[in-house]
């Protein structure tokens, strides 16, 4: 059974730093291109970052750039998500997501990931 399990959400002051982690178990993932997304309460999921399955190309929302970093460590089936000067509007379910099909390139687009996790919660106060 493939599962994505996600850790290291919490609560922090606004300018406070935050590494998410997503622990894949049941295949590998270290040739499918992998991402973060996140929801806050009454809006629609939105993404976040995105990683290519060797880790050499990562893409951002503009409104995270310069602040948060994807990583990914294939050796141990792991997604990363660094993030850094947190800001009240980043509180949200943040999501880690991985493509079914091997060497595609990542995109921002929530359909083109099969499997997904259950979520960690980030709130950050102002």
């Amino acid at each position: 059974q493939v599962q994505l399990v996600e850790s290291g959400g919490g609560l922090v002051q606004a300018g406070g730093s935050l590494r998410l982690s997503c622990a894949a178990s049941g295949r590998t993932f270290r040739t499918s291109a992998m991402a973060w997304f996140r929801q806050a309460p009454g809006k629609e999921r939105e993404f976040v970052a995105a990683i290519s399955w060797g880790g050499s190309s990562t893409y951002y929302r503009d409104s995270v750039k310069g602040r948060f970093t994807i990583s990914r460590d294939n050796a141990k089936n792991t997604l990363y998500l660094q993030m850094n000067s947190l800001k009240p509007e980043d509180t949200a379910v943040y999501l880690c997501a991985a493509d079914m099909e091997s060497y595609r390139a990542p995109t921002y687009t929530s359909q083109r990931y099969e499997y997904w996790g259950q979520g960690t919660q980030v709130s950050v106060s102002s």
